[in-house]
């Protein structure tokens, strides 16, 4: 998990850096960066089973929760683009359980008692110290990454559903090839073609380093507890917005580890709860 964390720093950097300063749009990026991580992670793929993983009985909402997927990735990238700081994006990008917490109790008729529902509360208290919306600084584009975790929330909460009838394999395999003809839809429209080696190599290494954070992250929930792995998702954090400072010079505010701090303590309650009720 920790592994991943660091990848995702690295990609998140990438992403950033070549949207800023080599002027490629969002989508361009997101259509090249999974393009050359499907390749990348296709012996891995192979390994599973293609054949067998493909086999489901629910192969429409596979693709629904792949769509709702690259809508959050598409979000994210474009936030990067903005650019909104990577040290707050992260941040407002660790609401999602919190979503998926709204989403058991309304869509899935989970039980969420009242304990639940103030952590969540509470968790957002926390990303509303981050985003200061009262303040002259806020811009509507700070709320981008609001908008993927959202919508990554919506992604989980299918998993959750389709597990009870398809492997992990499954999720992983559809995920990873509908990703890229979504991906192409959206890219055509602003398509342009990135110039010069280093910034293909930027983004060769983007596709390697999402590859490795996929593999890293399936890998860390077959051998361990999820309530054992999720806490060590939190340091995604201080990795990401050291990559911030190293590569942008963002150093920030003390109200986002006071937010963070509150979002964290959330979430981990919330696994903690659900973990006890399993």
């Amino acid at each position: 998990m920790l592994t991943a964390g660091f990848a995702f720093a690295l990609v998140n950097s990438v992403a950033q850096y070549v949207s800023m300063h080599m002027h490629l749009p969002s989508t361009t990026v997101a259509l090249i960066q999974y393009g050359i991580a499907l390749v990348v992670i296709l012996p891995w793929l192979r390994t599973l089973g293609i054949r067998n993983s493909l086999r489901t009985q629910h192969l429409g909402m596979h693709v629904l929760r792949v769509f709702l997927s690259v809508i959050g990735i598409q979000l994210w990238l474009w936030a990067l683009a903005y650019p909104v700081p990577i040290w707050q994006g992260i941040a407002l990008l660790m609401t999602s359980p919190l979503f998926a917490t709204v989403g058991s109790g309304l869509f899935l008729k989970e039980k969420v008692g009242p304990a639940r529902w103030l952590a969540t509360l509470a968790g957002f208290a926390g990303a509303m110290i981050i985003l200061e919306p009262w303040s002259d600084s806020f811009t509507w584009a700070t709320l981008l990454p609001v908008g993927a975790a959202f919508f990554w929330a919506c992604y989980s909460l299918m998993v959750k559903k389709l597990s009870s009838d398809d492997s992990p394999s499954t999720m992983v395999v559809y995920l990873l090839l509908l990703i890229t003809p979504f991906n192409i839809v959206l890219a055509v429209p602003d398509w342009t073609m990135p110039t010069g080696t280093f910034a293909w190599g930027l983004l060769v290494a983007a596709g390697a380093f999402t590859a490795l954070a996929q593999w890293a992250i399936a890998k860390a929930y077959s051998v361990a507890d999820a309530s054992f792995v999720q806490p060590f998702d939190h340091a995604k954090l201080p990795l990401n917005v050291l990559a911030g400072w190293i590569v942008f010079g963002w150093a920030p505010p003390g109200r986002l580890w006071l937010g963070a701090a509150i979002i964290i303590a959330s979430v981990a309650f919330i696994t903690r709860w659900e973990h006890k009720k399993t």
